[in-house]
């Protein structure tokens, strides 16, 4: 039986992270860490300052007072018995696609699984009124069980986002790329009790680059979506062009 270690950026007590540990406990050892609040837009942001605690709860999950990362970085190094053999972000509460990706805490809990040498898929479920947690769940597994037989590179993740609906009602899987948004809307500027200015960030943009290919394209036909992603950040394409330039400085 594989062993796979699951967390999220929703929190322990979200309905995703139950369902997808439900689904995979069917034909792998689980276990589920997860920070014990909600840490959406927590990107890949570490715990420096301040120590690292846990709590196990009634269900077999283990709370973490910290971010995504940590849970994911804190689970390999001391709390796992055997090293996992992949590690699984979600299900989010919301869709990440296109620049969403940048922020998300959901694909950062999967990219700290590959910085460690696992394999990872981070898992949404895409959507407004998000009741179709299961059909999520059920494609996780599949995928899971496909990425185990046909690993990917090295540093590579999947980012896997599916459409809000019954399982029947999904139309297949198709491979994407990420799209993009127009930049996001202003700051809603507002007051506090006291009458102090305080800030709210603004509505994301709306879709920019969401045409055929797309991870958004592939949800608004009802597709599920599965975009792999680099890790490795460094921009091949623009080394000759930066060298040429950068010696006449």
């Amino acid at each position: 039986m594989i062993n796979i270690l699951v967390s999220n950026d929703d929190g322990v007590q979200a309905e995703g992270i139950r369902c997808l540990t439900e689904a995979l406990s069917a034909f792998a050892t689980v276990l589920t860490v997860a920070p014990d609040r909600n840490c959406s837009g927590a990107s890949n942001s570490l715990t420096l300052t301040n120590p690292l605690r846990i709590n196990s709860l009634g269900n077999g999950f283990i709370a973490v007072n910290g971010t995504p990362s940590d849970c994911v970085h804190l689970a390999i190094r001391e709390l796992c018995k055997q090293e996992p053999d992949i590690v699984i972000s979600g299900i989010n509460a919301g869709a990440n696609m296109g620049d969403d990706t940048l922020y998300s805490g959901t694909v950062a809990a999967a990219m700290e699984g590959r910085f460690l040498g696992l394999p990872a898929i981070a898992v949404s479920l895409a959507g407004k009124e998000l009741l179709h947690y299961q059909t999520a769940a059920h494609f996780s597994a599949k995928i899971v069980q496909g990425l185990l037989a046909h690993p990917i590179a090295k540093d590579q993740i999947l980012n896997v986002n599916v459409p809000d609906l019954p399982i029947e009602a999904i139309k297949g899987i198709k491979v994407t790329r990420l799209g993009a948004r127009h930049k996001a809307e202003g700051m809603v500027k507002t007051q506090d009790p006291a009458g102090r200015e305080i800030f709210w960030l603004g509505p994301v943009g709306k879709e920019q680059d969401a045409g055929e290919g797309t991870d958004f394209d592939a949800i608004s036909q009802g597709y599920v979506s599965i975009t792999p992603l680099t890790v490795d950040l460094t921009a091949y394409n623009q080394l000759a062009g930066l060298e040429h330039w950068i010696t006449k400085l």
